[in-house]
């Protein structure tokens, strides 16, 4: 079998691929391998997750990104939000290492990246929790990614998240609904949906 993105694979071969990309209004600097989730671009769900994000409704304090593979979501919000520290998580060693190296490469210093399998290295609470979930993964950490998220909430804290309605966006939703007692479709974009839910 083929080494998935959410796997632990340091021994991989390497094959570095560089590239710019403009989120949020900045213009960043990526590297990425082989080994990792979207490793030739942005991803578009990724893309669509990054530019739907409202801070207007989001109270103050820090983020979390579950998941944050290089780093372009955690590391494209840090570069905009710098008086908000920006915890970015995942389970793949190699993906951390590049996160590190692409926040180094521009310049951003709010974040803390580290290894976590979901929650379960996070030890304080968040305005907001981003998440493009490895659905490749499968369903139990999709679905920890969105029902846990509540035990990591400020007050009025908002997740935010990306899924293909292919990739169970409608079943994402409603457990969204059950978990927070709200949802909301922010965004519909070629098959992408954009959910956030607000723990009141």
């Amino acid at each position: 079998m083929a080494n998935q993105y959410f796997d632990n694979t340091p021994d991989l071969e390497h094959e570095l691929k560089k590239f710019d990309f403009m989120l949020r209004n900045h213009n960043l600097k990526f590297i990425s391998d082989s080994g990792v989730f979207s490793r030739q671009t942005i991803d578009y769900g990724s893309r669509v997750l990054i530019e739907a994000i409202d801070f207007q409704s989001i109270p103050e304090g820090d983020i979390l990104d579950v998941g944050c593979g290089y780093g372009p979501i955690g590391l494209a919000l840090a570069k905009e939000q710098k008086s908000r520290q920006v915890t970015m998580v995942d389970v793949n060693l190699r993906a951390l290492d590049l996160a590190k190296q692409n926040a180094a490469n521009n310049s951003i210093e709010n974040v803390d990246i580290f290894e976590s399998d979901v929650y379960k290295d996070v030890d304080k609470k968040y305005a907001l929790i981003v998440s493009n979930p490895p659905v490749r993964a499968g369903k139990n950490v999709v679905t920890a990614i969105l029902e846990e998220s509540k035990n990591y909430l400020l007050n009025s804290g908002e997740l935010w998240i990306v899924l293909q309605k292919k990739q169970g966006a409608p079943s994402a939703k409603k457990l969204m609904e059950k978990t927070f007692g709200n949802v909301e479709i922010v965004v519909r974009d070629k098959g992408y949906y954009i959910l956030k839910s607000k723990l009141i």
